[in-house]
């Protein structure tokens, strides 16, 4: 019995040394797969977190790109509505000085028309005041154009006659009305004869 039980024991002990084998494969086995799993989970994760980083970094770039355009729309309007209220104060005054325009005139025609009396004086002062608070207001009065060239620009043409001579011919014979500027803009274009 003794042969039995040692070959019984050497049998025992080979299962054992069998079974230990496979349980240490088995563990083995189990590990790597655990760690291939969890090498596999960190890569994703990695993965997501590449992605997620990716993401926010091209939202980012969006929200830098929106504020950046709403800085320069902001700038533009600024610009603009700062050009508009120039414009504005620069011909603020252009329908009281429309107004004004035939008062001029007429004094114009008086001081022709009063030359050698007692109001001559008189009248001069009045418009030279009158004239002096209009020029400070910003309107200037456009040079005398008889004579020279009829420019469109600057002058309407109320009428052609033929020319008196033949250098006056295609430029102003006449000014009828003198033309005004207020600042840089004309208020009132130069009426004017032409010769033909």
């Amino acid at each position: 019995m003794s042969a039995k039980n040692t070959v019984e024991e050497s049998n025992t002990q080979e299962e054992l040394k069998l079974n230990e084998e496979q349980v240490q494969d088995e563990t083995i086995s189990a590990e790597s797969a655990e760690s291939q799993e969890s090498n596999a989970t960190e890569t994703s994760e990695e993965e997501d977190y590449i992605a997620k980083i990716a993401a926010l970094e091209e939202a980012l770039a969006q929200e830098k790109d929106q504020k950046l355009r709403l800085y320069a729309d902001f700038e533009n309007h600024r610009k603009r509505t700062a050009k508009e209220r120039i414009e504005l104060f620069g011909s603020a005054n252009q329908e009281l000085m429309s107004a004004l325009l035939p008062i001029v005139d007429d004094f114009n025609r008086a001081l022709k028309n009063v030359a050698n009396s007692e109001a001559e004086e008189g009248i001069k002062l009045i418009y030279n005041k009158f004239e002096n608070t209009l020029q400070q207001k910003g309107l200037k009065p456009m040079e005398n154009c008889t004579g020279k060239d009829f420019d469109v620009d600057t002058m309407e043409a109320i009428t052609r006659i033929p020319a008196p001579s033949e250098d006056l011919k295609g430029k102003v014979v006449d000014e009828i009305e003198q033309g005004f500027f207020l600042g840089n803009k004309i208020i009132r274009y130069a009426r004017v004869v032409v010769g033909e």
